[in-house]
């Protein structure tokens, strides 16, 4: 189904305009976080303890925070935007927490089922998904040559050739054990590459089934392939990207459209894969130009925490099987860094050789 050809029908709801897909069978897909069913509160309340941002949480910054680029440098090279230094607006308050849940139920009760929107609110709000967010907040930060585009299969497919290293992927297993988010193995097989060829028709897909150090050693390869230095990007680096400077909740404004991105509703996906081409959905476009900066794939960031003896990547964005307040600039969760799955991918942020050696 091509997302361009979709009808759709507006309603009023509390923090503003909720712009629903009108759908024949009055049926989606009904998933939520990782192919959990939306309305198991029980198995969201485990989920949720197992992503809070905790306090006591310590970060660890990467080495050449700031890109020395120039913005001139960053735009003549198409594959990256300038994301202007300056203060911009971090973080939520409780009203936008309240507007993440009510969009939330808004839309997972439209899914089908017997509860009310009331009723799957409630049930959010017990699981406390948005209340561990950082407090909103002016900050400052330096410029940087931002990645337009997530990392595709056939960027990654590159890497795979060259140096050897194992495609994407994860056993059943592996899958299993490594237990959250999980969906049927049956929907991960979709996912697999096939030796060095990734699935049929997802040539411009986000890469999943990757794991943070693989994003890591694709950055150091693309660096020695042409003398720049990528990391990934931090998370206020990205937040800054979805959101611009006056702290909006998404990347269009503040009021939920199910025409704006790949996100829980249904999804026709080449071969099974729900993934969608990057850059298909405009309004996902950043202020200063990035695209997919809500839906499609989580993404890993370079600002880690530390829990116990694990170590975890913040992760930014939602998926394609998420609701409407998951897919805030403001939301966050981590994940360990050796995680692969199938709502994971990454983007970059270019800099100077020379901050690579600081």
């Amino acid at each position: 189904m091509d997302h361009a050809s979709r009808t759709y029908a507006s309603r009023t709801y509390a923090s503003g305009t909720y712009t629903s897909r009108d759908h024949a069978s009055g049926q989606g897909r009904g998933r939520g976080m990782g192919g959990q069913p939306w309305l198991r509160w029980g198995s969201w309340v485990v989920v949720g303890v197992t992503v809070w941002l905790g306090a006591g949480c310590t970060g660890q910054t990467p080495a050449g925070t700031a890109a020395s680029l120039s913005a001139q440098d960053c735009e003549a090279d198409r594959e990256f935007v300038w994301v202007p230094a300056g203060p911009f607006v971090r973080g939520s308050d409780q009203a936008e927490r309240d507007a993440g849940y009510r969009l939330s139920a808004v839309a997972l009760a439209a899914q089908g089922g017997e509860r009310s929107p009331q009723q799957v609110e409630a049930g959010l709000r017990r699981s406390r998904w948005f209340e561990f967010e950082a407090n909103r907040e002016t900050v400052e930060l330096p410029g940087v040559c931002f990645g337009r585009n997530l990392i595709t299969n056939q960027d990654y497919q590159a890497f795979v050739q060259a140096t050897g290293r194992s495609a994407p992927g994860i056993s059943e297993v592996d899958y299993q054990t490594q237990g959250f988010l999980v969906h049927p193995y049956a929907t991960v097989r979709a996912f697999l590459w096939q030796g060095d060829q990734f699935p049929a028709e997802t040539a411009q897909h986000p890469v999943v089934l990757v794991s943070h150090g693989d994003a890591v050693a694709f950055a150091t390869w693309k660096g020695e392939q042409d003398g720049n230095t990528y990391r990934l990007p931090t998370a206020l680096e990205w937040e800054k990207a979805a959101r611009g400077e006056t702290g909006q909740y998404f990347p269009w404004g503040n009021d939920w459209r199910d025409d704006a991105t790949n996100w829980g509703e249904d999804w026709e996906g080449a071969e099974g894969v729900q993934t969608s081409a990057i850059g298909a959905f405009p309004l996902s476009r950043g202020p200063s130009g990035a695209e997919d900066m809500a839906g499609n794939v989580f993404e890993y960031t370079s600002t880690l925490r530390q829990r116990g003896l694990e170590t975890r990547s913040v992760m930014k964005g939602c998926s394609w099987d998420d609701s409407p307040g998951f897919c805030r600039a403001a939301y966050a969760h981590t994940r360990p860094v050796q995680s692969r799955h199938i709502l994971f991918g990454f983007r970059l942020v270019k800099l100077s050789v020379a901050d690579a050696a600081e």
